[in-house]
């Protein structure tokens, strides 16, 4: 007993691991984030401009279409990891994310080429969409290999940290452009500086990641995964409670990430007459205590279980995102209060999402079981959230939207509760 406790106070984070493992993902959701921000400066830019309200329609429209080839992206490149080993995915997705990003921040306009500028649009979100199904599987079952069984929740935290620290950039950046632009500006060419940043974040985190050591586990089943076939259909014939599991807490996730990290900025903008500067201020004092919660709250499950926090997570957000949604509105104080208590309780969850996940399945089905149904989950509810909002409140319906939301958490709680609690267990 003395010896363990010795170990564990002795036992130091490999900081610089986790950082490269993490980086790519952040870098994902760094370009993914600036979309979802930027939408309402760049959609005429690819859609006709006369009717701003339909551009804005077939901007989040292709938005919510390169979701659907997540589940593509999440089964082909994860089973890429589960075969040719996590390093090599992780490599594979941050080049995808990287190039579709530096392609869009050149892409020729609607008035320029016509019809071709969506066109082309959409297959730099196809190709980004399908680097981030592989992302988040290959990302989550990395962290979760190489951690100490007592410390998965703490190495998990690190995907969240990344992922934060990039979209508060990616906030901050909108607060930049938004103060030193003109609107005009914002629409000409301000939007395209946002995603060429990210395109150059990629080759940064390409090359931190080379350093990367494959794991052990998946060295020691590589064999094993080779020899499984039909790997999709194994995780619902032998782990069909974990697949039904991992979907409802995903929905509920997903919720939580697209309302308060992309859905509420131009719902707060073009519906609740929010000023653009103060929305951004907003989100991103609500990213910082996003990303400063992360690492306790991950420590915290590995004290404490998966299950407790989850439960917390899912049940405050029943209770209380009908009643934040009616605190947006053109102050900054209200905005500031939405975005810190909802985000406040999504770390909860993202702090150990990669653990709970990786978890719920053996070495060689992990990237592929998690790539593919988080990431059909995710294309199902998270990548229709902005256009399900917009269109709900075009149609003078906005708070539907956060009913909607409720009910997902009240679903995600009542799963949660046959949960079995996994801290400190051995990985399957």
């Amino acid at each position: 007993m003395t010896s363990t406790v010795a170990r564990e106070a002795e036992h130091k984070l490999p900081v610089k691991t986790l950082v490269s493992a993490s980086i790519g993902n952040a870098v994902e959701w760094f370009d993914w984030t600036v979309y979802a921000t930027f939408v309402v400066y760049f959609a005429g830019q690819f859609f006709p401009a006369e009717n701003d309200a339909l551009a804005l329609i077939g901007a989040t429209s292709t938005y919510a279409l390169a979701f659907f080839f997540r589940p593509l992206g999440g089964y082909v490149l994860g089973r890429f990891a589960d075969l040719k080993g996590r390093k090599a995915g992780m490599l594979v997705t941050i080049l995808l994310m990287a190039g579709g990003s530096l392609v869009i921040a050149i892409l020729p306009t609607y008035e320029q080429v016509g019809w071709f500028a969506p066109v082309l649009l959409l297959l730099a979100r196809i190709a980004q969409g399908m680097s981030l199904g592989g992302e988040v599987s290959n990302a989550s079952a990395y962290l979760a290999e190489i951690a100490p069984p007592a410390r998965r929740g703490r190495y998990s935290a690190f995907f969240y940290i990344s992922t934060g620290t990039a979209l508060l950039l990616a906030s901050l950046l909108g607060v930049l452009l938004t103060t030193v632009l003109s609107e005009d500006q914002l629409q000409a060419y301000g939007w395209r500086i946002a995603f060429a940043t990210g395109g150059l974040l990629g080759f940064v985190g390409l090359w931190l990641r080379r350093s990367l050591v494959e794991t052990d586990q998946f060295e020691e089943n590589a064999a094993k995964a080779r020899a499984t076939k039909n790997p999709l259909m194994q995780t619902i014939k032998e782990h069909p409670r974990a697949v039904l599991q991992l979907c409802a807490f995903t929905l509920l996730s997903t919720l939580s990430y697209y309302t308060f990290f992309s859905a509420l900025t131009p719902f707060a903008i073009n519906f609740r007459g929010a000023d653009g500067n103060q929305v951004f201020i907003a989100l991103s004092i609500g990213t910082a205590l996003f990303v400063a919660l992360c690492y306790p709250f991950g420590a915290l499950s590995d004290r404490v279980g998966r299950k407790p926090q989850m439960l917390v997570w899912s049940g405050a957000m029943a209770v209380l995102i009908i009643p934040l949604s009616f605190l947006v509105r053109d102050d900054l104080l209200s905005l500031i209060v939405v975005f810190c208590v909802g985000l406040g309780l999504y770390a909860m969850m993202a702090s150990l999402a990669p653990a709970v996940m990786s978890e719920l399945f053996p070495t060689e089905l992990r990237a592929t079981g998690i790539g593919s149904w988080y990431n059909l989950t995710v294309a199902l509810f998270g990548g229709t959230a902005p256009l399900v909002i917009t269109a709900l409140s075009d149609a003078g319906h906005p708070v539907f939207f956060f009913v909607y939301v409720a009910v997902a958490a009240a679903i995600a709680f009542a799963v949660i509760l046959g949960l079995k609690e996994t801290k400190g267990t051995e990985l399957r």
